[in-house]
Formats: structure tokens, sequence, C-alpha cells
């Protein structure tokens, strides 16, 4: 089966609709991979264009360099062309597959690079976040939503940056539990371990996490009471 790479849109987290593309978005991952083994372009179209910004965000969350997540979604769907017939539903589902693929590839890119690579803080990109939570609120008052967009930017920034220190074992899996809302199911069909192992690396990973949030507030900033939330900002 034959596909022109490079995929159009890796290069950020929105999703990448052509204007031509038949594929009904309610046919299952199931039934696109029936599609895509007959050889199917539309098929590999769709699945790149429900899968893409998730693996992009997965891959820059593990790795802090967005060159890095580029690379490592485009050599997943890549992965995938070349091994289509690996994927077998019984497993696990598609979604665990790529991850598995893309966790691959990014650890792969990683050790060959250095241990980590530094975030590069996109403030803007922060700010666009948090103002997408806040769009009511910035209609109503702009002054304020603008004010509490910042402070929330700041503070997914200071996330980012401490996930990005976390040991790779305990990274992974509060990405993909907390960041991608996978399920222990799917997140150990990803990682090739056991669900109580997911479940037991993310609640250290989650204490480490917290722990890295409270020595990286800002000097005066306001103390909450009691422990952070257990799930990360996106």
């Amino acid at each position: 089966m034959e596909f022109c790479p490079p995929f159009p849109g890796i290069d950020n987290d929105k999703p990448f609709r052509p204007s031509n593309a038949t594929m009904p978005q309610e046919l299952s991952d199931d039934g696109l991979m029936r599609r895509l083994r007959a050889g199917d372009e539309d098929a590999f179209t769709a699945v790149f264009q429900r899968w893409q910004g998730p693996l992009f965000r997965f891959a820059l969350h593990m790795s802090g360099n967005r060159t890095l997540a580029e690379d490592a979604t485009q050599e997943t769907f890549m992965t995938l062309i070349r091994q289509t017939a690996q994927f077998d539903p019984a497993r696990g589902t598609l979604g665990a597959f790529l991850f598995g693929v893309a966790r691959n590839q990014v650890l792969k890119r990683l050790e060959r690079e250095r241990p980590y690579v530094p975030f590069a803080f996109d403030a803007e990109d922060a700010v666009l976040s948090a103002s997408k939570s806040n769009g009511s609120a910035a209609a109503e008052h702009p002054s304020v939503a603008q004010a509490e967009n910042a402070a929330r930017a700041e503070a997914i920034g200071f996330v980012r940056q401490a996930i990005l220190t976390l040991p790779p074992d305990y990274r992974e899996v509060v990405v993909l539990c907390d960041l991608q809302e996978m399920s222990y199911d799917d997140a150990a069909a990803a990682l090739g371990c056991a669900p109580g192992t997911v479940a037991s690396r993310l609640h250290r990973g989650r204490a480490l996490l917290a722990a890295k949030l409270r020595t990286q507030r800002a000097p005066g900033a306001a103390q909450s009471s009691g422990a952070p939330q257990s799930k990360v900002a996106r």
C-alpha cells in the first residue's frame, strides 16, 4: 500500500481536514483499520485527522521539543502504514497501539539527543489555552478575564516544566492518563505493562509532580490549603 508523506498538519495540534475527505467521521477505529488494510487511502486520512493532534501533544509533553514531536508523530503514522497488519484489536485499541509507537519514537529520539530536551515555554499558546476555558468570562469582563488567563498561562507553564523533570516512567503515565485522559487498560497496552503498574506509577508520578509544583511557586504566591489536585492542567 502506497501513501504520500509528509503529512500536513503535524506541526500543530489542530486536526487536518482535507477538503475532499469522504470518510464518515462516525466510523470506528476498527472499521477504519479494516479499510486501511484493504488499501483505502481515505481511511488513512481519517485515522490521521483523528489521532495526529493527541499524538503530537503526547510527544510534545514527553519531549518538550516541537521539532522532535513533529518527527515522532510523522514516524508513528509511517509505522502504521508499514505495519498495518501488526495492529490486533483483540490486544487493545488503535489509540493504545499508536501511543505505544509514538512513545517508542519519542524515547528513541531522546536517548539519541539528550536525557530530556528543555521545553521552550510558549506563553502565547498557554494564554490561548487559558482563554478558551474562560471564553464567557472574557466577553463579560475582558480585563478580569485577561488577568485570569495570564495567571492560568503561568500555571500551565509551571506544570509543563514540572512534567518534563519527571523520570520517563512516571512522565509517560501522567501524560497519558491525566493529559490524554486514557484509561489504565489502554495506557497499559500502550506501555506494555499491567494496569496495576500504570496505577502505581501514576500515583507516584502525581506525588512527585505535586512536590515539584510546590517548589516552583513564585515567591509571595498565595498558598492554597490542602494538596494540589491530582489531575494536571492541559
